[in-house]
């Protein structure tokens, strides 16, 4: 694949977009605490990695998002499989809250705020889409604290 158009490296706590609930008078609100910072680090971001203002894609694009959550845990996961020894220097990935189609949602949102794409629906295509620990080793888009590493593309015909 050719070089990305853009590549957006955002440092924060990634949060989910998730579901609203109506506050009165036609209002909604997210009820996901975090959600807005993290929009407003990704949007940031993506501003500060668009060196000749904003980009506006439109057209089929194709999408990378490797989501760095938090510091590995020392504990065994409640989810390891019974029969598997288990280290705690063995390294897994963070099968746990937040949903990472989630993650995405926001993420995507925050995009299309920051004028990086017309509208989100032009991302055809996900080349990538994973969640690592800090640091994680052999992992190249493990941030050393929470953020995140996005990439797009056009699509190649």
């Amino acid at each position: 694949m050719t070089q990305p158009l853009i590549t957006i490296t955002v440092v924060g706590q990634p949060a989910p977009q998730g579901s609203k609930r109506p506050l009165g008078k036609g209002r909604m609100v997210e009820q996901v605490e975090g959600v807005h910072p993290w929009r407003q680090d990704v949007k940031q971001a993506a501003i500060d990695a668009m060196t000749n203002g904003p980009l506006a894609l439109d057209g089929p694009l194709v999408a990378e998002m490797v989501f760095t959550m938090r510091d590995k845990p020392v504990s065994k996961p409640t989810w390891w499989p019974t029969g598997i020894r288990w280290s705690k220097l063995m390294w897994w990935r963070p099968a746990s809250a937040p949903d990472l189609s989630k993650l995405v949602r926001s993420t995507e949102d925050a995009l299309t705020q920051a004028r990086v794409w017309k509208d989100d629906a032009r991302v055809v295509e996900y080349r990538r889409v994973a969640k690592v620990f800090v640091d994680q080793p052999g992992e190249p888009d493990a941030l050393s604290r929470p953020g995140a590493v996005i990439r797009i593309w056009p699509v190649a015909e």
